[in-house]
């Protein structure tokens, strides 16, 4: 680990990398990004990655995740789809993190004012972009609480169906993935959820 040389990753307990990410978002929203001396790190990693967490996040040039968690090369692994969907092949890189790098934990991350979210809020249709916005619809069904202006206008909406989101992929992970409901049983990784704050730059985990 290059940010934790200190710590044994292949010793690490899910709840172990679940507060480094803590730790690393409060330092990213008081004082920005650490600078790394990134040439050694490269240096060093040029024939094998040891990450301690993955993270399944939206595409959003907002939300890189290195960033947000203040940690350097090879401490994350990063899947970025839009809307941060659980697509087969997310599964399947979330699996490969797993098993054949022994990353201790699984993040789901969502983002407020999400336009992928926003836009399954509005029902959007067409092109390649329709088969993500399929994979939020079942958030934005399932969040009952509001019951007026259910439009991307409405920021309350939106922001739950963010959180309904989050949810919903976690269990597409849970459903789909043989490998990681195993790794879970066996206390081997975690999985957990997030959204993190465009405006604050605060990541709240769904502790």
């Amino acid at each position: 680990m290059n940010m934790h040389p200190e710590i044994d990753r292949d010793q690490m307990t899910p709840q172990q990398a679940i507060e480094i990410l803590q730790q690393g978002n409060e330092r990213f929203v008081k004082y920005g990004k650490h600078q790394y001396d990134m040439l050694a790190v490269r240096d060093e990693l040029k024939d094998k990655q040891h990450p301690f967490a993955s993270i399944l996040s939206c595409s959003d040039s907002r939300t890189a995740v290195e960033l947000i968690f203040d940690q350097n090369l090879g401490d994350i692994f990063s899947v970025r789809l839009a809307g941060n969907v659980a697509s087969t092949l997310a599964i399947g890189s979330l699996e490969f993190s797993s098993q054949y790098l022994g990353s201790k934990l699984v993040v789901v991350m969502g983002h407020s004012n999400c336009g992928a979210v926003k836009a399954a809020c509005d029902h959007f249709k067409g092109g390649n972009i329709g088969e993500i916005i399929q994979m939020i619809d079942p958030a934005v069904s399932q969040e009952k609480s509001e019951e007026d202006n259910r439009t991307s206008s409405n920021p309350t909406f939106v922001e739950k169906v963010c959180w309904q989101n989050v949810n919903q992929q976690i269990e597409n992970i849970k459903n789909q993935s043989e490998i990681i409901s195993e790794m879970i049983e066996k206390k081997e990784i975690g999985l957990i959820g997030a959204v993190y704050d465009l405006a604050t730059g605060h990541v709240q985990f769904d502790l």
